[in-house]
C-alpha cells in the first residue's frame, strides 16, 4: 500500500496513488488530494513568506484519473500587497482541474474573531466505519473521520474532524493549505441533504476562504447542504482546526438520480 497521496513522476508530474481514489468511480479521484497538489503547486509558484493565501477555487473540468497527471503554476497577476496564481492539472493531453488563488500581504492589522461558536471538542478516536453500498473506498479510509454530529450515510448537516493519514507527497511535510484542501472538499458528502442511495451531489468546483492558516493535522468541518428545486445546491462548511475557525468552504452542486 502507498504511503502517500501522490508519487512524482518526473517533471510536474505525478502518480495518483490508490488513496486518492473517489467513493463513486474507481476510476476518478476525489476532489480533495487534487485540490491540495494545485495548492501546493500555487504556494510554491514564486513564494512570499510575506503574503498568506486568502482565497483558493479549484474547478474540476472532467473526471480527474488515478493515474498520472501533470500540475504547473504561474503567476497571472503580480503585485506588491495582492497576487493572482493560477494552476492546472492535466492527463492525456487534456486539461481535468483548473485552480486560481488571490494571496494577500500580511500586515500587523488587529484581529477581529469570528462570532460563530468555537469547534466541538475533537472526539476520542472511533473504530473507521465500512463505506456504504455503492461507495467505493481509498480516500474514505486515507482520512481519520472523528464524527461529532451526523454521517456519510444520513441526510442532514454534519459536523466531522478529519485528518490526513498519509502525507500529500512522500518525504514531505504537508503544508497548512493543503491539509485544509484535502478535507474541504468533503463537505457535500458529509451533509448529504437527500439519500445518497438515490442520489448524487456532484460538485464541479470547490472554494475555500481562509482568513489565516490552520495548526496542526485536524481540520474540522461544520458542513450543510441547501437544494433548491431544479436541482442545483450548494454546501458550505465552516472549517476549523483546534484554536478555532480558519475559514469557509463552498461547493456548487448538481443534484441529480443516481444511475441505476
Amino acid at each position: 500500500m502507498a504511503e502517500s497521496f501522490y508519487i512524482p513522476a518526473g517533471d510536474d508530474a505525478w502518480l495518483a496513488t490508490p488513496h486518492t481514489t473517489g467513493p463513486w468511480d474507481a476510476r476518478a479521484q476525489h476532489g480533495g488530494p487534487p485540490s491540495a497538489l494545485l495548492g501546493r503547486a500555487i504556494q510554491r509558484c514564486g513564494p512570499r513568506d510575506d503574503m498568506i493565501i486568502a482565497r483558493f477555487t479549484c474547478e474540476i473540468l472532467r473526471p480527474i484519473p488515478v493515474g498520472e497527471i501533470r500540475v504547473q503554476a504561474r503567476l497571472a497577476r503580480p503585485g506588491r500587497s495582492v497576487e493572482l496564481l493560477e494552476a492546472v492539472a492535466s492527463a492525456g493531453g487534456r486539461d481535468v482541474a483548473r485552480a486560481t488563488a488571490w494571496r494577500v500581504l500580511r500586515t500587523g492589522s488587529p484581529p477581529v474573531p469570528p462570532r460563530s461558536e468555537p469547534p466541538p471538542p475533537l472526539p476520542a478516536e472511533t473504530p473507521p466505519a465500512p463505506p456504504g453500498d455503492g461507495w467505493v473506498d481509498g480516500y474514505l479510509s486515507a482520512i481519520e473521520w472523528r464524527p461529532v454530529r451526523g454521517h456519510f450515510t444520513e441526510p442532514g448537516p454534519a459536523t466531522v474532524w478529519g485528518r490526513m493519514r498519509y502525507p500529500l507527497l512522500p518525504d514531505e511535510e504537508t503544508a497548512p493549505l493543503e491539509r485544509v484542501l484535502a478535507v474541504a472538499d468533503s463537505g457535500n458528502g458529509v451533509a448529504s441533504a437527500l439519500d445518497i442511495r438515490r442520489w448524487q451531489f456532484i460538485n464541479p468546483e470547490l472554494t475555500v476562504h481562509l482568513q489565516r492558516e490552520a495548526a496542526g493535522e485536524w481540520i474540522c468541518l461544520d458542513a450543510r447542504t441547501i437544494i433548491s428545486t431544479g436541482g442545483a445546491g450548494l454546501a458550505t462548511s465552516v472549517l476549523s482546526d483546534l484554536d478555532g475557525q480558519v475559514g469557509v468552504g463552498a461547493q456548487s452542486l448538481l443534484v441529480a438520480p443516481r444511475p441505476g
